[in-house]
């Protein structure tokens, strides 16, 4: 059986789907409706942008979805048994897996990073990646910190856990935890809290922009971050989008899930192989 998988936020590069833009009449043509969709040039920014445009949250989430939507549909055998996307990349696999209808899915992708954009500006805020513990040592230490908020956000892989929260939260979190044995506490370039409390305000902005929005049967189980559970029906499907803003993104239990249910190759469409990396590592621990 096959799983798609679609990448999220970090995986951005200038240069980023021009191979798919020149070698695809299709491609073109989806290329231009996102720049018509979005009213600004995404696509000219995505072929020359520098580094820290492509890092604008408004830009990189739209940007990331496109590339993987167009190598998704440019793909003569695109007959997924299962899909599952990393944060972001839930849109991009729901898209491809024709649970939103293309311009649908980047318009919401669009207000999604304008509202989280938002509620970084409105509470100031971070994340850590906290290498070689386990997820019941980061779950302990996170819930030990009462005074400030720091919580797991990224469930990578076995050894690889993100933690989001205040920039206090944060910091006390990976003291503790390096303390406790973590092989090493990296602070994260990003611009908040992403999929911690902090995320209320943009969920509840998202949450409006979903129920605004035709979701149909998507044509195979979509493995969602919020519980790691394949799910094919509308309704289900629009309320974990909206939880997972603060919900944590549960990609180990995914792949665990996905492994259990059968799938025996697992293909990356958009930026980069960083989800190959993180399957790799997770398949290794079975």
């Amino acid at each position: 059986m096959k799983a798609y998988v679609f990448p999220g936020q970090g995986a951005q590069f200038t240069g980023m789907g021009k191979d798919l833009y020149d070698s695809f009449k299709e491609a073109k043509a989806y290329f231009e409706l996102a720049n018509k969709t979005l009213g600004f040039d995404l696509v000219q920014i995505m072929f020359e942008g520098s580094d820290d445009e492509l890092k604008q949250t408004k830009v990189t989430q739209p940007a990331i979805f496109l590339h993987s939507v167009v190598a998704a549909k440019c793909l003569l055998d695109f007959k997924p048994d299962m899909v599952a996307g990393h944060s972001l990349g839930e849109f991009s696999a729901l898209t491809a897996a024709g649970a939103l209808a293309f311009e649908d899915g980047l318009r919401l992708v669009y207000k999604r990073a304008m509202a989280m954009q938002a509620a970084c500006e409105k509470n100031p805020s971070t994340m850590a990646a906290v290498l070689g513990a386990t997820d019941e040592l980061v779950e302990q230490v996170c819930a030990s910190i009462e005074s400030e908020i720091v919580v797991p956000a990224n469930y990578n892989c076995p050894g690889q856990i993100v933690i989001s929260g205040s920039f206090k939260g944060v910091e006390l979190a990976s003291e503790q935890l390096k303390a406790a044995g973590a092989k090493r506490v990296l602070p994260l370039k990003v611009g908040g809290a992403f999929h911690s409390p902090l995320m209320e305000s943009a969920a509840a902005e998202l949450q409006a922009a979903i129920n605004q929005t035709k979701f149909s049967r998507p044509c195979c189980p979509v493995y969602q971050n919020v519980d790691a559970k394949p799910y094919t029906d509308p309704v289900a499907i629009q309320k974990n989008l909206i939880d997972q803003l603060t919900s944590p993104v549960r990609w180990t239990q995914s792949v665990v899930a996905m492994l259990r249910d059968g799938a025996e190759e697992f293909i990356e469409l958009g930026p980069g192989t960083v989800l190959q990396g993180l399957i790799a590592k997770i398949r290794a621990n079975q």
